[in-house]
């Protein structure tokens, strides 16, 4: 096996840190990365300041369908795709910048992001293996993300048709009503002068 130049290893590091502070999980590095396990291991606790979780990586396509994560990942992925194609980045560094660019347009928005980085880099991964695609609306002309083989023709995406029950979630009740609350006046109490006082006192008994 050829042996890797120090350049070339720092490079590798400093990918792992980018990603790691992005949030992403072990399986992640350990496919995009050739450092080895304790190495990773190693610079996780320093990043994080935290052992790496455990757990499976999500699995299912079927989550990306639902209303807003179609939307957050039609989003993201069509970001990944210019910058790979059209910017020429590299898969790793079209995942990572457009992941940036993605939580800069959520903050931008004040929209909170569905989207983690672990849900990002397995939908790039769901497009590679063909197990989804993507279709164009025909209202907006966007292309949005839909399994392979759904219907190409006359298809509306998320965003122009949103569901009846689109924002209503217990959150965003929560959100509204926080929000009315600030926006509420604050009643101002009147300090009443001694003179004023002694005035009011006497008319109060008078009456």
């Amino acid at each position: 096996m050829q042996k890797k130049s120090l350049t070339e290893d720092a490079q590798e590091v400093f990918r792992a840190i980018a990603l790691i502070e992005l949030g992403a999980r072990m399986q992640v590095l350990e496919s995009e990365l050739t450092l080895s396990r304790d190495r990773m291991i190693r610079l996780y606790r320093e990043v994080k300041g935290v052992s790496p979780p455990k757990g499976m990586l999500p699995f299912s396509a079927d989550w990306y369908m639902t209303w807003l994560a179609n939307i957050h990942a039609s989003l993201f992925y069509n970001t990944y795709l210019f910058l790979k194609n059209e910017a020429r980045c590299t898969h790793l560094d079209a995942l990572t910048k457009g992941y940036r660019l993605y939580l800069e347009h959520c903050r931008h928005s004040e929209t909170e992001p569905v989207l983690d980085l672990t849900r990002a880099w397995t939908l790039v991964r769901f497009f590679d293996a063909d197990m989804l695609q993507l279709t164009r609306c025909c209202r907006c002309t966007g292309k949005f993300v839909a399994h392979k083989h759904d219907l190409q023709h006359n298809v509306v995406c998320g965003a122009c048709q949103p569901p009846s029950r689109a924002g209503k979630t217990k959150k965003a009740a929560a959100a509204k009503r926080e929000a009315l609350r600030e926006a509420a006046p604050v009643p101002q109490i009147v300090e009443i002068a001694p003179a004023e006082e002694q005035v009011v006192e006497e008319a109060a008994l008078a009456a």
